[in-house]
């Protein structure tokens, strides 16, 4: 597994999490802040599920569909399998995978075609989330960055 992002990166998006819930309803600057914010992150983790060899990542059910949950670290990932009851006997490790980034938006819109309908940030900790076609605007944002 790679190594993990920065906590300083990962920090900030609790920082951009509570400007989210502190703007006034239907003002997207701060929620647009924390999603470009994520895309700074070197790799995104995943808590894996099903066969070692084959593991998918863990989703949600939402009114909406299934979305995938992507952790900002491998902490938070282990933190949040062990909150949602995923976890493997105390003292095991909790199965995790990271991407890459900007791979990881590449990885993610291929769950499309599998009914996903979005993607969720460090569920249950901030949780919130971008519709799948709108991972186009991230890769759009990390273009715009490199230039």
């Amino acid at each position: 597994m790679p190594g993990d992002n920065s906590p300083e990166l990962v920090a900030e998006l609790d920082r951009l999490d509570e400007a989210v819930e502190a703007a006034p309803a239907g003002d997207t600057t701060a929620q647009i802040a924390l999603w470009r914010h994520a895309t700074r992150l070197e790799h995104w983790f995943f808590i894996a599920r099903g066969p070692a060899d084959r593991p998918r990542p863990y989703a949600v059910a939402s009114a909406q569909g299934p979305m995938i949950c992507l952790y900002s670290s491998a902490g938070r990932a282990n933190e949040a399998a062990r909150a949602l009851g995923l976890a493997v006997p105390e003292g095991d490790a909790v199965p995790l995978f990271g991407v890459p980034m900007p791979a990881a938006i590449d990885y993610l819109a291929a769950f499309g075609g599998s009914g996903v309908v979005g993607v969720t940030l460090d569920h249950p900790r901030i949780g919130h989330h971008i519709p799948l076609p709108n991972l186009g605007l991230l890769k759009g944002w990390i273009a715009e960055a490199a230039r």
